[in-house]
């Protein structure tokens, strides 16, 4: 399925937050008032959030570093021994560099940020870089969040062209989770998923983004797949770590060292 552009609206939910609705409407190029809007970018006390325009909607869609499900895994998730640490090479003394090249709402990447990793995101979509924005600077000023946050780094643009034109250190390990026809059915994930597919779309490009991908780690290249669905067409990996709903395809190119 590919990417639409529906029309967005933004709008503040208090007056308080009018100059900051028109900053982010200025910033991306969307309008302020639009009656035919399928969508509408909020802004509140809460942060930005995107919630879509129709009747018995779900609600609005955010990006929470601090609480929630983010803070419950942050404290309960299984630390190290989470699978995403094991595909990534997180062992004692050892934390790398990561590049995750597909952010979407960066939970994955602040997963590996809170077992101590260096995490550079990419997102490509503007509105939903724009809620990474907004959720990693409220993460940023938190207390317990902020050293976290601080490990984050976020990247606009193109996955491919920016990592064919990457300039800084070359990240050790990058990690792909490329969009897909979803099969999880847990209420967060089908919300998610009606909000953003009509920007998104699937990624139809995942066998160039892998390439690029190969070509710019210095260590290995994790592939976040649903547990059925085969390898991304191209090199294929070296072997695969299998969960109950989903897998990760390893590609090796050199050992981590503490």
């Amino acid at each position: 399925m590919s990417a639409r552009n529906p029309l967005v609206r933004v709008e503040p939910l208090a007056p308080q937050f009018t100059a900051a609705a028109h900053d982010w409407a200025q910033r991306l190029g969307l309008p302020v008032t639009a009656d035919a809007a399928e969508f509408a970018l909020q802004i509140g006390a809460d942060g930005l959030q995107l919630q879509v325009l129709e009747a018995q909607a779900p609600g609005p869609v955010r990006v929470d570093f601090v609480e929630g499900a983010a803070a419950h895994r942050r404290q309960f998730g299984g630390g190290s021994g989470q699978m995403i640490a094991k595909a990534v090479g997180i062992q004692p003394g050892i934390r790398p560099r990561v590049l995750d090249a597909t952010a979407g709402l960066g939970r994955d990447a602040f997963v590996l940020a809170t077992l101590g990793c260096e995490v550079s995101l990419i997102e490509r979509q503007p509105l939903i870089a724009a809620l990474l924005e907004d959720g990693l600077s409220r993460a940023a000023v938190d207390f317990e969040v902020g050293a976290i946050a601080a490990r984050m780094t976020l990247l606009k643009g193109n996955a491919i062209e920016l990592m064919t034109q990457w300039q800084l250190e070359a990240p050790q390990v990058i990690y792909l989770d490329p969009m897909f026809p979803h099969r999880d059915k847990s209420a967060l994930v089908k919300k998610e998923m009606r909000l953003f597919r009509p920007f998104v779309g699937d990624d139809m490009d995942a066998p160039a983004l892998l390439a690029a991908a190969l070509e710019l780690a210095t260590h290995r290249v994790v592939v976040k797949r649903p547990r059925k669905a085969p390898a991304i067409d191209g090199s294929k990996p070296g072997y695969s770590l299998e969960g109950k709903s989903s897998r990760y395809d390893i590609y090796p190119k050199k050992k981590l060292q503490g």
